[in-house]
């Protein structure tokens, strides 16, 4: 069996976030994994012996305002199981929340968890469109595709690796070429639409990340994934027209 732990999903879940699960689900469920889906709502308190791939989504900024108080409070059992080998996955909103801040045009100024060397202050536009980053992920070369809609400008502190470099797109700030965050286990993002469905790779990671922290095998068998890449050549295609 494998734990599949949205957090806060009834407020985090703007940008089809929910699609994600269903793909580890999936994914997990074909291999014949057992794959158990265990949403932490608000107000509940997340278990660390049982979260083994754990998700953050993106909300609305009120809703991200009212969340990030109680993701705070659950730091100390985020912390538990990331030692214990589990992963983290956060997209968007959920990705600013990894940091230390997120400071807004009045100079307002939301707190967040701190798991990740990074702060994001609100830019003046938005960054929009469909997106294509390369990613070296574990020694392999990999291309990130899906679409960005955010207006915070996200830095990375010195010693923490981006999830990879854009190739089309704005990426975490739009001025220096990073695209997400990579601390462990932990991988944040800015791209959603959603995320995984057209990046089959990244949901084997993070379930394999999974499996290892339960001491399973983590070489998983491979999926015919023929449809998604189609899909991802037609999106990368996309985001390159886009930017030209």
């Amino acid at each position: 069996m494998i734990t599949i732990v949205p957090l806060y999903p009834e407020l985090l879940s703007i940008y089809a976030d929910r699609g994600n699960v269903r793909v580890l689900e999936q994914r997990a469920r074909w291999r014949g994994l057992e794959p158990q889906v265990l949403p932490v709502r608000f107000g509940e308190a997340l278990d660390p012996d049982r979260a083994d791939v754990i998700l953050i989504g993106g909300g609305q900024d009120r809703d991200q305002v009212l969340v990030a108080d109680e993701l705070r409070r659950q730091v100390p059992a985020i912390r538990e199981a990331l030692a214990q080998g589990a992963a983290l996955l956060a997209v968007c909103g959920g990705y600013q929340l990894l940091g230390h801040r997120y400071r807004g045009h009045q100079g307002d100024e939301m707190v967040g968890t701190g798991l990740v060397d990074l702060e994001t202050v609100a830019g003046d536009t938005r960054i929009i469109g469909n997106v294509l980053v390369d990613c070296r992920f574990d020694g392999v070369q990999r291309s990130m595709v899906g679409f960005e809609n955010h207006a915070g400008r996200t830095t990375l502190g010195p010693d923490v690796e981006p999830l990879g470099r854009v190739v089309a797109g704005g990426g975490n700030n739009g001025e220096d070429g990073t695209e997400g965050c990579r601390a462990g286990r932990i991988v944040g993002t800015y791209v959603h639409g959603p995320l995984l469905p057209k990046n089959g790779w990244l949901a084997d990671a993070l379930l394999a990340w999974g499996l290892d922290r339960r001491g399973r095998p983590s070489q998983l068998a491979p999926l015919d994934d023929e449809l998604e890449a189609l899909a991802a050549q037609r999106a990368a295609g996309i985001a390159r027209a886009e930017r030209r």
